[in-house]
């Protein structure tokens, strides 16, 4: 049954995704994009400081070394976005960041390959810790699987614009998003069963599950929100913020019971 849950929360963020960019506009999601930004960032800080965080802590494992498992945690997720392994695009022409003309071309690379090779390996390692997570308790694997849906959806259809305004047709854009979705599947069940075996470890991968969320809302989701707008515009941007922090309280005290 934990292995089901697996593969259908891994199924989740990439099939909300292609269905999302395939109903709407190209302009419709440009704008979609902005607030789900904010919106995934409030709830990946939630998630990690909030419930994943606490519930490794709970663990019989050393603070010290969970405090080291998160420093290098992020200090590993930072190299790998160094070396573009590690992709969380939201950034496409017209996003309101003044990009230059043929940006999203040379985002995606020849032939998009970039842009897939980057999200394969990204949503390979939510599928792991979505496993982790499921293994150490199911209300945690549910609450960590809607963090990495809330921030898989805006950064594959941010991807989708990328790959369209870099000439890729609407059909083959969608099937490289399917494709790269399918990754965190695999991800998953590979976590199952290899990680499944060693509960000792649950914590650390907690942490490190953790630190992948603090960085991606650290380093790429709030530098994107920290420019020049008008009062209504920042309000609706801390709103969002407050709206995807909100989501996790009220579903981790439902989880538990109230």
């Amino acid at each position: 049954m934990t292995l089901l849950h697996i593969v259908l929360a891994t199924f989740a963020g990439g099939l909300l995704s292609v269905a999302i960019a395939a109903s709407l506009t190209v302009g419709l999601l440009a704008r979609l994009v902005k607030n789900l930004v904010s919106l995934s960032a409030g709830v990946l800080l939630a998630t990690a400081l909030l419930n994943i965080l606490p519930e490794a802590f709970e663990s019989d494992a050393s603070p010290q070394r969970l405090f080291a498992t998160l420093l290098g945690g992020l200090m590993f997720f930072f190299l790998l976005e160094k070396a573009e392994l590690y992709r969380h695009t939201h950034h496409h022409e017209g996003d309101g960041h003044h990009h230059h003309h043929a940006f999203d071309a040379l985002q995606a690379g020849r032939g998009g390959w970039s842009v897939l090779l980057g999200d394969s390996i990204h949503n390979f390692c939510d599928g792991v810790i979505i496993a982790a997570a499921f293994l150490t308790d199911v209300q945690l694997g549910v609450v960590t699987s809607l963090a990495i849906i809330a921030h898989e959806i805006p950064q594959e259809v941010g991807d989708y614009i990328v790959l369209l305004n870099a000439g890729l047709s609407r059909r083959r854009a969608l099937a490289y998003n399917a494709l790269s979705g399918l990754s965190a599947v695999a991800g998953g069940v590979l976590g199952y069963f290899v990680v499944g075996q060693w509960e000792a470890l649950f914590p650390y991968l907690l942490v490190i599950a953790a630190s992948s969320f603090i960085y991606v809302a650290v380093a790429d989701l709030i530098p994107q929100l920290q420019q020049r707008m008008s009062f209504r515009d920042t309000a609706a941007q801390l709103a969002w913020l407050a709206a995807g922090m909100g989501i996790i309280v009220v579903v981790v005290r439902l989880a538990h019971g109230g």
